[in-house]
């Protein structure tokens, strides 16, 4: 594992969605392990930047690392350490930064649109990422054929896009659910942004998601969390 300082600069700071953290709350630096194409990392990365907070970045080289197994037993990123604090999951790490730093809210008041929110990022998270994960895509490789992975995972991306298309159809204004940035756009953005540009989706049947993949690319925040301006990308 590599450790990078990743200090956000002032402006960039302002540039995010509303709200700052404290002055005693940045100095205390928030460590990320992360690996670049991780849509999982992506999603913490994209809520960190929002909400204005520093951290360390520490690119995971290795899953079976024994130090980093002591962290997260399953060997997956991202992993977020707060002090004596070792949190798990991106929504766990959201949920545990929304919880810490409130400002500004990844969450609405309202329950319905809660309720949208968290089934778009159950979506994401159950329904689409861990089909199209590298472990899976490798199992069907070696038991399928390589020929076949693509066309898996174009399947399970479209299935994934099909549903939320019909969500957000009603409810998607500027942003996912209306016209703040919330946990669904926090899941959304990193799938869209991975099903075009790794696996060549075809993005005509679901106009809504297209709109929103576009607004996310005008945000700095989002931009900052891409996996090609990642220390550890390979480009």
């Amino acid at each position: 594992m590599y450790l990078y300082n990743d200090i956000i600069e002032e402006s960039e700071v302002k540039e995010r969605v509303g709200g700052s953290a404290t002055d005693t709350e940045i100095e205390m630096k928030l460590k990320l392990y992360s690996y670049w194409i991780s849509s999982c990392s992506f999603r913490v990365r994209f809520a960190l930047n929002l909400k204005g907070l520093p951290y360390d970045y520490l690119a995971v080289t290795s899953f079976s690392d024994p130090e980093f197994l002591k962290l997260n037993p399953i060997g997956f990123v991202p992993v977020l350490v707060d002090g004596d604090s070792v949190i798990v999951d991106s929504l766990a790490i959201i949920m545990y930064l929304e919880d810490k730093y409130p400002d500004p809210p990844l969450l609405p008041r309202d329950i319905h649109q809660r309720a949208i929110n968290f089934q778009a990022a159950t979506i994401v998270s159950s329904s689409i990422q861990p089909f199209q994960n590298y472990t899976v895509v490798k199992y069907i490789e070696e038991k399928v054929g390589t020929d076949e992975k693509l066309p898996w995972t174009q399947s399970v991306i479209g299935k994934g896009f099909m549903a939320l298309e019909k969500l957000l159809k009603d409810h998607a204004r500027r942003y996912a659910t209306g016209d703040e940035i919330l946990l669904a756009d926090l899941f959304l953005a990193p799938q869209l942004d991975t099903a075009i540009k790794r696996f060549n989706v075809d993005m005509k049947e679901f106009p809504t998601l297209s709109r929103l993949h576009e607004t996310y690319n005008e945000m700095a925040a989002f931009r900052k969390a891409l996996p090609e301006n990642q220390p550890d990308a390979v480009h």
